[in-house]
């Protein structure tokens, strides 16, 4: 019988809990092959922000793969799995989520996707498996980023731009600033037993990249925030994608999109896996409205800015924060 390891209880008191809420059946369905994909996705992130993609074209073998290569790494003794860590930012982390006082019940492993920028700590992650996992990775991010590209060119399409190509080039450019997070949320039936409540993995956010690409296992833990501030369970899906608006993204629709705040609990009894990929620009990118989203008369409502600017700002903060509240224009502005 293999246990799967669980990270350490250090700061487990430091922890938030909330109530379970109702599923929400209301996520716009997109299917990739859909002539009329453009503008359902367009609907879909002005509604939503989110929208869960079915029809994607990626073969479940690639997408289980990954997945049963991270469990296995999850499931390594705690002081084989702490080789990779922490993180800085990349690499494998516990408990902590990022350096300013953020925690949850979570372990998981950040990479940069670009391999110029591999770290030696996220390199040691495949020291057990190197080929097989590494190689896992590796496929899995290709086919997200080639999906996530088209994605972004219907997009294009529906708002009307001048190119297909005007946000995935982005992700395209070989100096794209993408990321890729493995997150693993044991379950703790002893601690969420005592108060009928449960332990929040990883709290209220928003993305700072351009879009945000999620995949789990069947176990039910992503909440979004309505607009209403309403906040309600997405029911798990493992062979579809749930796609989100980053902030950046918001940034160039001058609003019209708006970065969905989301967060993920726990489960009592049944592990949580989950895969992102994170879409982002070249450090140097300015990021601002696209002129031709702006109409006649109307204002920018962003401060121009560098993604390289707005990444330092985004981890300075706290994950709850409003991080585009600094980059927006004032009246007098």
């Amino acid at each position: 019988m293999v246990v799967a390891s669980q990270p350490a209880l250090n700061h487990s008191s430091l922890i938030k809990t909330c109530k379970p809420t109702s599923l929400f059946t209301g996520i716009p369905v997109v299917d990739l092959s859909d002539p009329e994909a453009k503008s359902l996705i367009v609907k879909a992130f002005e509604e939503f922000g989110i929208f869960k993609l079915v029809n994607h074209g990626i073969p479940m073998e690639v997408i289980t793969r990954l997945e049963v290569e991270s469990l296995r790494f999850f499931n390594l003794p705690q002081p084989e799995k702490d080789r990779a860590g922490p993180p800085d930012p990349y690499g494998y982390g516990s408990k902590r989520i990022g350096p300013n006082g953020d925690v949850g019940w979570i372990e998981y492993i950040l990479l940069n996707t670009n391999p110029d920028v591999m770290s030696h700590k996220a390199l040691s992650i495949f020291q057990q498996s190197p080929e097989i996992f590494h190689s896992a990775v590796n496929d899995y991010i290709s086919a997200v980023k080639k999906m996530t590209c088209e994605v972004l060119e219907l997009i294009a399409d529906g708002l009307g731009l001048e190119a297909r190509n005007m946000l995935s080039r982005f992700l395209r450019n070989k100096k794209s600033d993408s990321c890729f997070r493995l997150n693993h949320y044991p379950p703790c039936p002893e601690l969420q037993a005592l108060s009928g409540r449960n332990l929040i993995g990883f709290g209220e956010h928003t993305d700072p990249q351009i879009i945000s690409v999620l995949r789990s296992n069947n176990t039910s833990g992503l909440q979004i925030c309505l607009r209403d501030g309403t906040w309600v369970s997405v029911p798990p899906d493992r062979s579809s994608f749930f796609i989100n608006v980053g902030d950046s993204l918001q940034v160039m629709t001058n609003g019209r999109f708006k970065s969905v705040k989301h967060r993920v609990l726990a489960d009592n009894t049944n592990p949580r896996i989950s895969m992102i990929y994170f879409g982002g620009p070249p450090l140097n990118e300015k990021i601002v409205p696209l002129p031709s989203l702006v109409a006649e008369g109307e204002e920018s409502l962003y401060k121009e800015f560098t993604w390289c600017e707005y990444k330092k700002s985004a981890y300075k903060s706290r994950l709850g924060d409003y991080r585009l509240g600094p980059f927006e224009k004032t009246a007098s502005q």
